[in-house]
């Protein structure tokens, strides 16, 4: 990788100011002095400082977000707050996208990366990676719906869902289920419970896969995956 593009990945400055530093004689490379911002450096091996300061190369990030109603998932709105707009200006560097949606009236777990390869493994259909959704529905869930779920919906546009585990928490009036599916529709878990008569009125989405929502996070907090978490998202795309 070129060092100028290194040390503006990193978030020391634009190309012209990383120029401006290696003018100054400022950057060293394995601790020497660099003159020339196209010099190609070993991220992995070579060490590099600015002002004596190391700099420490991330290429991906990987964030947990607790995602509060009212935000799209989306980089970029101008209408729209977006998920972004949530994450500590320190990621902008990364470029982080939203895996996958949740809608805007939709609370809990999203993942944001700039991992290309690991947000298309997650949302892949192949991978069947189960996804988890707290839910409030206006109507009492039964035991009919839980084997109509198991069975498959089919939606308001023919298509036929694939079978999705529904567990009742509370049914009542306002019942409270869990509800996991391994697809990505528009709107799929407001539009399954539709197909059986009743209307989704909060959703919040727990988990994906083994990776669960940080308890610990508030609505609209975000941290980066512990180790175990980054291992398991990671093995996804082997």
């Amino acid at each position: 990788m070129r060092l100028d593009k290194l040390l503006s990945n990193m978030g020391v400055g634009s190309r012209k100011d990383v120029k401006g530093l290696i003018k100054k004689k400022f950057v060293t490379v394995n601790n020497t002095v660099i003159k020339d911002s196209s010099l190609y450096v070993d991220p992995e091996k070579d060490v590099v400082k600015v002002n004596n300061e190391p700099v420490e190369f991330q290429q991906y990030v990987y964030i947990m977000l607790n995602k509060p109603s009212e935000y799209i998932s989306a980089t970029v709105d101008n209408r729209e707050k977006t998920v972004i707009d949530l994450l500590p200006v320190n990621y902008n560097k990364f470029n982080p996208f939203p895996i996958g949606r949740l809608d805007k009236d939709t609370e809990g777990l999203l993942l944001l990366t700039n991992d290309g390869d690991l947000a298309h493994q997650l949302v892949s259909p192949k991978k069947d990676v189960g996804k988890t959704y707290y839910a409030k529905v206006n109507g009492y869930v039964t035991d009919d719906d839980i084997e109509t779920f198991k069975k498959g919906i089919t939606l308001d546009d023919g298509y036929q869902s694939k079978p999705a585990d529904l567990v009742i928490m509370d049914s009542a009036s306002i019942s409270e289920v869990k509800i996991t599916i391994t697809e990505g529709k528009f709107h799929q878990v407001k539009r399954m419970f539709e197909a059986v008569g009743k209307k989704v009125v909060y959703l919040k989405r727990l988990s994906m896969g083994e990776l669960q929502l940080d308890s610990n996070l508030a609505l609209g907090e975000s941290r980066e995956l512990t180790k175990d978490e980054l291992d398991y998202c990671l093995s996804l795309k082997k």
